[in-house]
């Protein structure tokens, strides 16, 4: 009879040992990278795509001023950016934008009216005011702060969690003589000329050209409203300090400017103190459409 013998080996049990350990040590670092290094990845990734959205919005209103000086019907097409993508092989999510033409039908509240009608001939239904439209970029992050870029008045507007306020002004000039105030405003009015909203991750493009344009001067006016759902934006931008557009004016006691966000939408109210307020504004009519042409 054969008789077989065992022998005990240990080889086998101590490769799978070391196989669960490196798969462990793999896992291990692979939840690090995941927890620490990918949401850090992530935040800087959707912080360079605002950037990039703020440059966009810098060089769509450019183009916009553009029009507006040389006022001829030539369509311009400006690029923006809606989204960022995600990082590959890890679990991280893209984030969207979204797109809107905010034209004088769609912003019926947001207007800009003084004490006296305004008379424009080229623009008979602004005797109630003039229409302060906007384009409006909203970004969805997921890492970075959410923040929305807004066109408005021909200024841009940054809107996020801690507050809002005007990175680029809106073209207001202003003449002081020795009984006068006088505010001169050229305003952009878009005019929705098709597609006015869009929303995703590609880049597209907003497409604009000047229609036309009228001015109307009015002296000694009882008060100008500017009536936005950005009052703290605007407030800052005209008598935030020595930088205000208004500053000057208004801490000389010539003018009074007070905020009332009781209304919605809130409204900044502008008034003569110890000299006389007058306004001179032109409008500038700019056909906009999201995507690629328009019909006239």
């Amino acid at each position: 009879m054969k008789k077989n013998n065992f022998i005990k080996q240990n080889t086998a049990v101590a490769g799978v040992i070391e196989a669960l350990l490196l798969v462990a040590l793999v896992a291990i670092i692979l939840g690090l990278i995941q927890l620490y290094y990918v949401p850090e990845t992530m935040e800087q990734k959707e912080s360079d795509h605002m950037d990039q959205v703020a440059n966009q919005m810098s060089f769509l209103k450019a183009m916009i001023d553009v029009q507006t000086l040389t006022k001829e019907e030539v369509p311009i097409s400006s690029p923006i950016t809606l989204g960022s993508s995600e990082l590959p092989y890890f679990v991280t999510v893209a984030s969207s934008g979204e797109l809107y033409i905010y034209d004088k039908d769609n912003c019926k509240n947001c207007k800009i009216q003084n004490s006296d009608a305004f008379s424009f001939s080229e623009f008979p239904g602004f005797t109630n005011g003039i229409p302060l439209t906007s384009v409006r970029y909203k970004a969805n992050n997921f890492y970075y702060v959410k923040q929305t870029y807004i066109i408005e008045g021909g200024g841009i507007i940054l809107e996020q969690s801690n507050g809002e306020d005007f990175i680029v002004s809106p073209p207001i000039t202003v003449e002081n003589s020795s009984s006068d105030i006088k505010i001169e405003y050229d305003i952009p009015v878009f005019t929705d000329r098709g597609n006015n909203q869009t929303s995703g991750y590609d880049t597209t493009f907003i497409r604009t050209n000047y229609t036309r344009d009228d001015a109307d001067f009015v002296n000694n006016i009882n008060w100008l409203r500017i009536y936005t759902y950005y009052p703290d934006a605007w407030n800052l931008t005209l008598i935030r300090d020595s930088s205000g557009l208004l500053w000057e004016y208004y801490n000389n006691g010539y003018i009074d400017v007070e905020v009332y966000d009781s209304e919605s939408p809130a409204y900044i109210e502008i008034t003569p103190d110890s000299k006389n307020l007058d306004i001179e504004f032109t409008v500038i009519e700019i056909g906009a459409q999201i995507g690629p042409g328009y019909e006239e």
